[in-house]
């Protein structure tokens, strides 16, 4: 395990005993950006880094009983709280790098990703890891529930022209990882950019 991973596991380890209830105000962004994904019934969709799975709910209902919904998460902690607050009942729950993902070339519609790219090591070929288990003409929802200046400001830092998320440096990160950005948001209630998988 690289010392991304460990600095990674460490630091949601510590943490996810006291993540939901740290941001207890955030299940209607999560709410509102599962349904401007647009699932549809059936679809199979990764919740990548899930951490305690607060999308698996909403990922559920958007995809009904003859979908799927895959929660991948690097730390156990994280999982394990998933499955204390039962929203394994919603998804299946897997521990695993979504820089390494145990799943087939193209076996999804779908990837949801909330907070996910500020944590990848290596965001280009973690994209592209991404894009391998998506269909041609599959979607990635990049999902954060405040934007980046309300995020920057909460970690007392100040928000650069270099920041990953910034539409000018996301469209090509995400257009040299197999994907084409489709609509970007990044308001102070939350940050959504949506792209598909390039044929």
């Amino acid at each position: 395990m690289s010392e991304d991973h460990t600095h990674v596991q460490e630091f949601f380890g510590t943490r996810a005993a006291d993540w939901d209830r740290k941001f207890p105000d955030d299940g209607p962004a999560f709410a509102t950006a599962v349904a401007e994904f647009g699932l549809r019934t059936g679809d199979r969709v990764l919740d990548a880094g899930c951490g305690t799975g607060r999308a698996l709910t909403e990922l559920r209902a958007a995809v009904g009983p003859s979908g799927t919904v895959l929660g991948a998460d690097l730390t156990p902690q994280m999982l394990a709280e998933a499955v204390r607050a039962g929203r394994r009942t919603a998804g299946a729950l897997l521990l695993a790098d979504v820089a390494r993902l145990p799943l087939r070339d193209g076996c999804l519609d779908a990837v949801f990703a909330a907070g996910l790219i500020a944590h990848l090591p290596d965001p280009g070929a973690n994209l592209r890891e991404l894009a391998r288990v998506v269909r041609s003409g599959g979607r990635l929802a990049l999902f954060h529930p405040i934007g980046r200046a309300a995020l920057a400001a909460r970690q007392g830092r100040e928000l650069t022209p270099e920041d990953m998320r910034a539409r000018h440096n996301l469209g090509p990160l995400l257009a040299g990882s197999g994907w084409e950005m489709t609509a970007y948001a990044d308001e102070d209630a939350r940050f959504l950019a949506m792209a598909v998988r390039r044929p």
